[in-house]
């Protein structure tokens, strides 16, 4: 049986979500995509969970927590010292 893409597709997935891919590679994929629903699917929670993961990032911590942590590294840093 031979890989109809799907292999080299989701090796590529993640590069071709960032734009890291060249054209001809991207639309290869993009092609592959449009007509398998597996990878579609796929690219779809990866795409998903990156723009989660790259909101999550942008919120500040609670105050309480960064005093916390900021405390803790200071107290390391002294016992280092």
């Amino acid at each position: 049986m031979t890989d109809c893409g799907c292999e080299k597709t989701r090796k590529d997935l993640e590069e071709y979500l960032r734009h890291e891919v060249c054209k001809t590679e991207q639309a290869d994929i993009r092609e592959h995509l449009a007509g398998c629903p597996g990878c579609r699917d796929e690219a779809l929670v990866s795409r998903t969970l990156t723009e989660v993961l790259a909101r999550s990032c942008k919120e500040a911590a609670p105050e309480q927590l960064r005093d916390m942590v900021l405390a803790r590294l200071r107290d390391q840093h002294a016992v280092l010292d």
